[in-house]
């Protein structure tokens, strides 16, 4: 129903900027919700940032004042501006959609993205 893909990852050292792209498409009737999700070895899954439709959004306590997220809801885009990076931002960073589907009936559904890899080092 929906495809993530996202891209914009790579190496770059300390202090350095990334900008992620999240694109979106398929068959759905809007989407509720994006967000930024990492994990890196050893560790658990953790959400990075998050925007709804209407705007609100969300960033985990570490990111704040760093990382800036947005969309271009006319093209069904999201994107994730990281500045002043850090080596603990190492991590493989997921893309995230909660959209409301039409089957049968109307229904919510959780989408992934297969991820890419963000490195942080010297």
């Amino acid at each position: 129903q929906v495809q993530l893909v996202e891209s914009g990852g790579g190496l770059v050292q300390p202090g350095g900027s990334l900008r992620l792209s999240c694109a979106a498409s398929g068959s759905f009737v809007s989407i509720i919700a994006m967000g930024w999700y990492r994990q890196a070895p050893g560790k658990q899954r953790e959400l990075v940032a998050s925007i709804t439709a209407d705007n609100n959004i969300n960033y985990r306590e570490s990111v704040k004042g760093r990382f800036t997220i947005s969309r271009d809801n006319a093209n069904n885009t999201m994107f994730l501006e990281m500045n002043s990076l850090k080596p603990e931002d190492t991590a493989v960073y997921h893309c995230n959609a909660v959209a409301i589907i039409f089957s049968a009936t109307m229904t919510t559904r959780d989408y992934w993205g297969q991820g890419t890899q963000v490195t942080v080092s010297s």
